[in-house]
């Protein structure tokens, strides 16, 4: 009882891919792991105001490949591409001295993506607005804008209040346990005056083509 299980390790093979793809022996995994997540809390650190989605790492051979995933691609660029040089020398740095490159891929929908509306409910808490006020207000673009259906939890000390609590708010279906189901789950956490609140969001999208909805069709009966 109790147990819950991750929301983007529970759909990996299905409808989710891996965040770092590489592979390595048992002597540099401990040591890529650790580059990989220096990699990213200073790259979120760095880019807090480009609402980036999520960070994927790829490795070769002597290199690294960082793809991020960013509703602003202008701040990331920054004038002339001088952020993107700046950026490849210290991922190179975090990654040992190994080649780096940067690419950067564009959101098309920021309002339905989970990551950047748990975000954005953080900044807006940080700010002192009404948490209901910024849940029902992102809940309803995200269901304006072709979402099936939208899920939002916050946890914690709502409006300053003494004794810590949770909120939820949510509009359409959110099949959790349906795998072939696009649920995108993001997190985020708002550091108020009165402390931590933690904000969880999952977001059902329209399905995409997958091999599972394949099946084969059986001829009518003579």
């Amino acid at each position: 009882m109790g147990q819950k299980v991750n929301p983007i390790g529970f759909r990996l093979p299905i409808t989710r891919d891996w965040a770092s793809r590489w592979y390595a022996g048992e002597k540099e995994f401990a040591e890529f792991l650790h580059a990989d997540a220096k990699i990213r809390t200073a790259l979120k650190k760095k880019l807090k105001s480009a609402a980036v989605s999520r960070i994927v790492i790829e490795r070769a051979w002597n290199s690294v490949r960082v793809t991020i995933v960013t509703a602003r691609p202008g701040l990331v660029i920054g004038r002339k591409g001088s952020e993107i040089e700046t950026m490849t020398q210290e991922i190179s740095l975090l990654a040992g001295g190994k080649q780096a490159k940067v690419d950067i891929i564009e959101v098309k929908q920021p309002e339905t993506d989970a990551t950047l509306i748990a975000e954005s409910i953080a900044s807006q808490l940080e700010r002192r607005i009404g948490f209901r006020r910024a849940m029902k207000k992102a809940m309803q673009l995200a269901m304006d804008l072709g979402a099936e259906g939208i899920k939002i939890r916050a946890s914690g000390r709502l409006g300053g209040s003494e004794i810590a609590r949770t909120e939820i708010v949510r509009s359409g279906t959110i099949p959790l346990h349906t795998l072939r189901k696009n649920i995108d789950y993001g997190f985020a956490e708002a550091d108020t005056v009165a402390g931590k609140i933690g904000i969880k969001c999952w977001v059902c999208k329209k399905d995409e083509k997958s091999n599972l909805d394949v099946r084969p069709t059986l001829a009518p009966a003579t």
